[in-house]
Protein backbone atom coordinates (compact mmCIF):
# COMPACT_ATOMS: atom_id res chain seq x y z
CA UNK A 1 0.00 0.00 0.00
CA UNK A 2 1.38 3.77 -0.68
CA UNK A 3 0.66 6.71 1.29
CA UNK A 4 0.96 10.36 0.60
CA UNK A 5 2.52 12.63 3.43
CA UNK A 6 1.93 16.44 2.91
CA UNK A 7 3.14 18.83 5.21
CA UNK A 8 1.54 21.69 5.93
CA UNK A 9 2.25 22.38 9.27
CA UNK A 10 4.69 25.51 8.14
CA UNK A 11 4.66 28.66 9.85
CA UNK A 12 4.24 31.22 6.79
CA UNK A 13 6.88 33.16 7.80
CA UNK A 14 8.40 33.44 3.94
CA UNK A 15 4.86 34.50 2.38
CA UNK A 16 3.98 37.26 4.81
CA UNK A 17 2.58 35.49 7.40
CA UNK A 18 -0.49 33.75 4.77
CA UNK A 19 -0.76 29.93 4.32
CA UNK A 20 0.81 28.85 1.38
CA UNK A 21 -1.54 26.24 1.05
CA UNK A 22 -4.53 28.07 -0.18
CA UNK A 23 -2.57 30.23 -2.38
CA UNK A 24 -3.96 29.73 -5.99
CA UNK A 25 -2.31 28.42 -9.28
CA UNK A 26 -3.81 28.02 -12.27
CA UNK A 27 -7.40 27.89 -10.79
CA UNK A 28 -6.74 26.15 -7.79
CA UNK A 29 -5.07 25.83 -4.42
CA UNK A 30 -1.76 24.56 -3.66
CA UNK A 31 -3.84 21.89 -1.88
CA UNK A 32 -6.35 20.84 -3.97
CA UNK A 33 -3.69 20.82 -6.70
CA UNK A 34 -1.10 18.20 -4.87
CA UNK A 35 -4.42 15.93 -3.81
CA UNK A 36 -5.35 15.79 -7.49
CA UNK A 37 -1.32 14.82 -8.61
CA UNK A 38 -1.46 12.27 -6.03
CA UNK A 39 -4.58 10.76 -5.66
CA UNK A 40 -3.81 8.74 -9.07
CA UNK A 41 -0.88 6.96 -7.54
CA UNK A 42 -1.35 6.54 -4.12
CA UNK A 43 -4.13 4.72 -1.36
CA UNK A 44 -4.04 7.61 0.80
CA UNK A 45 -3.29 10.83 1.17
CA UNK A 46 -1.87 12.23 4.82
CA UNK A 47 -2.03 15.85 5.49
CA UNK A 48 0.40 17.03 9.02
CA UNK A 49 -0.42 20.11 10.52
CA UNK A 50 0.88 21.75 13.34
CA UNK A 51 -1.84 21.42 15.25
CA UNK A 52 -5.75 20.27 15.86
CA UNK A 53 -6.95 23.65 15.55
CA UNK A 54 -5.00 24.07 11.68
CA UNK A 55 -6.47 20.38 11.06
CA UNK A 56 -9.91 22.42 10.90
CA UNK A 57 -9.09 24.01 7.86
CA UNK A 58 -8.67 21.33 5.68
CA UNK A 59 -12.47 19.71 6.79
CA UNK A 60 -13.62 20.44 3.65
CA UNK A 61 -11.06 18.59 1.75
CA UNK A 62 -12.02 15.17 -0.02
CA UNK A 63 -10.16 12.16 0.31
CA UNK A 64 -7.32 13.30 2.76
CA UNK A 65 -6.72 12.92 6.39
CA UNK A 66 -5.21 15.03 8.54
CA UNK A 67 -3.09 15.04 11.76
CA UNK A 68 -1.03 16.90 13.85
CA UNK A 69 2.48 16.80 14.96
CA UNK A 70 2.81 14.82 18.18
CA UNK A 71 6.55 16.28 18.26
CA UNK A 72 6.00 19.84 18.31
CA UNK A 73 8.70 22.41 17.43
CA UNK A 74 10.77 19.79 15.21
CA UNK A 75 10.38 21.63 11.80
CA UNK A 76 9.80 18.93 8.45
CA UNK A 77 10.91 15.74 10.73
CA UNK A 78 8.44 16.50 13.19
CA UNK A 79 5.70 16.71 10.56
CA UNK A 80 7.36 13.73 9.04
CA UNK A 81 7.04 11.62 12.06
CA UNK A 82 3.83 12.32 12.96
CA UNK A 83 3.32 11.43 9.51
CA UNK A 84 4.58 8.17 9.06
CA UNK A 85 3.06 6.99 12.74
CA UNK A 86 -0.78 7.62 10.90
CA UNK A 87 -0.05 6.19 7.57
CA UNK A 88 -1.12 2.95 6.62
CA UNK A 89 1.02 2.25 3.58
CA UNK A 90 4.39 0.57 3.41
CA UNK A 91 5.64 2.70 0.96
CA UNK A 92 5.82 6.48 1.24
CA UNK A 93 6.03 9.55 -0.81
CA UNK A 94 6.89 12.46 1.56
CA UNK A 95 6.48 16.24 -0.02
CA UNK A 96 5.95 20.00 1.39
CA UNK A 97 2.65 21.83 0.90
CA UNK A 98 4.44 24.75 -1.04
CA UNK A 99 5.07 22.52 -3.94
CA UNK A 100 2.07 22.59 -5.49
CA UNK A 101 3.29 21.34 -9.34
CA UNK A 102 4.01 17.90 -7.89
CA UNK A 103 4.02 15.44 -11.11
CA UNK A 104 1.72 11.99 -11.09
CA UNK A 105 4.12 10.48 -13.64
CA UNK A 106 7.31 11.16 -11.46
CA UNK A 107 5.84 10.20 -8.02
CA UNK A 108 5.26 6.87 -9.81
CA UNK A 109 8.96 6.92 -10.83
CA UNK A 110 10.23 7.39 -7.69
CA UNK A 111 8.12 4.66 -6.10
CA UNK A 112 8.99 2.04 -9.56
CA UNK A 113 12.86 3.03 -8.49
CA UNK A 114 12.78 2.27 -4.77
CA UNK A 115 13.43 -1.72 -5.25
CA UNK A 116 15.16 -3.29 -2.11
CA UNK A 117 16.13 0.52 -0.74
CA UNK A 118 15.07 2.33 2.21
CA UNK A 119 14.41 5.72 0.15
CA UNK A 120 14.63 7.08 -3.31
CA UNK A 121 15.76 10.92 -3.20
CA UNK A 122 15.95 12.87 -6.27
CA UNK A 123 19.04 14.71 -6.48
CA UNK A 124 20.75 17.34 -8.97
CA UNK A 125 23.98 16.77 -7.42
CA UNK A 126 25.74 14.71 -4.14
CA UNK A 127 25.13 17.75 -2.07
CA UNK A 128 21.92 18.95 -3.75
CA UNK A 129 18.95 16.83 -2.59
CA UNK A 130 15.03 16.42 -2.82
CA UNK A 131 14.08 15.02 0.87
CA UNK A 132 10.88 16.42 0.53
CA UNK A 133 10.00 15.38 -2.72
CA UNK A 134 11.18 11.75 -1.94
CA UNK A 135 9.96 8.15 -1.53
CA UNK A 136 10.73 6.40 1.67
CA UNK A 137 9.81 2.68 2.92
CA UNK A 138 7.88 2.90 6.54
CA UNK A 139 9.58 1.04 8.91
CA UNK A 140 13.39 1.78 8.15
CA UNK A 141 12.11 5.58 8.24
CA UNK A 142 10.26 4.69 11.27
CA UNK A 143 13.01 3.13 13.04
CA UNK A 144 15.44 6.23 12.16
CA UNK A 145 12.68 8.53 13.54
CA UNK A 146 12.28 6.84 17.02
CA UNK A 147 15.98 7.55 17.83
CA UNK A 148 17.51 10.13 16.23
CA UNK A 149 19.48 12.86 17.50
CA UNK A 150 19.46 15.21 14.06
CA UNK A 151 16.55 17.19 12.99
CA UNK A 152 18.93 17.62 9.56
CA UNK A 153 16.82 15.97 7.17
CA UNK A 154 20.34 15.22 5.06
CA UNK A 155 21.35 13.52 8.22
CA UNK A 156 18.00 11.37 7.56
CA UNK A 157 18.49 10.30 4.17
CA UNK A 158 22.58 9.32 4.79
CA UNK A 159 21.48 6.71 7.97
CA UNK A 160 18.59 5.30 5.71
CA UNK A 161 19.97 2.85 2.89
CA UNK A 162 19.07 5.79 0.11
CA UNK A 163 19.07 5.68 -3.69
CA UNK A 164 20.07 9.27 -5.01
CA UNK A 165 18.20 9.19 -8.15
CA UNK A 166 19.23 11.63 -11.01
CA UNK A 167 16.74 14.89 -11.28
CA UNK A 168 18.03 14.23 -15.19
CA UNK A 169 16.52 10.56 -15.37
CA UNK A 170 12.98 12.26 -14.41
CA UNK A 171 13.25 14.63 -17.64
CA UNK A 172 11.25 11.71 -19.89
CA UNK A 173 8.29 12.42 -17.48
CA UNK A 174 8.61 16.19 -16.61
CA UNK A 175 11.17 17.80 -18.97
CA UNK A 176 11.61 21.05 -17.26
CA UNK A 177 11.23 19.35 -13.58
CA UNK A 178 8.62 21.86 -12.57
CA UNK A 179 7.56 18.80 -9.99
CA UNK A 180 10.70 20.52 -7.72
CA UNK A 181 8.86 23.93 -8.14
CA UNK A 182 8.92 25.55 -4.84
CA UNK A 183 6.95 28.70 -3.65
CA UNK A 184 8.53 30.31 -0.91
CA UNK A 185 7.79 33.53 -1.47
CA UNK A 186 4.86 35.72 -2.79
CA UNK A 187 7.00 36.87 -5.36
CA UNK A 188 8.06 33.30 -6.50
CA UNK A 189 4.35 32.45 -7.07
CA UNK A 190 3.76 35.45 -9.19
CA UNK A 191 6.79 34.33 -10.96
CA UNK A 192 5.49 30.74 -11.63
CA UNK A 193 1.92 32.32 -13.20
CA UNK A 194 2.19 35.77 -13.88
CA UNK A 195 -1.86 35.16 -14.88
CA UNK A 196 -2.45 35.20 -11.67
CA UNK A 197 -2.44 38.02 -8.97
CA UNK A 198 0.14 36.85 -6.09
CA UNK A 199 -0.97 36.42 -3.22
CA UNK A 200 -4.80 35.22 -4.64
CA UNK A 201 -6.22 33.03 -2.03
CA UNK A 202 -9.94 31.90 -1.35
Amino acid sequence: MRSAIVLVGGEARRANGREKYFFRLEGKTFIERLVCSLLPVVDEIVLVARNAEQCGRFSDLKGVRCVADIKKGLGPIGGIHAGVLASRGDLLFVCACDMPCVSTRVVEELFDALGDYDAVIPSWDSEMLEPLHAVYRKEPLLHYLGDHGSLSLRDMVRSLNSRLFPVDRLRPADPDLITFTNINKLEDLAAVSPEDPAGKTD
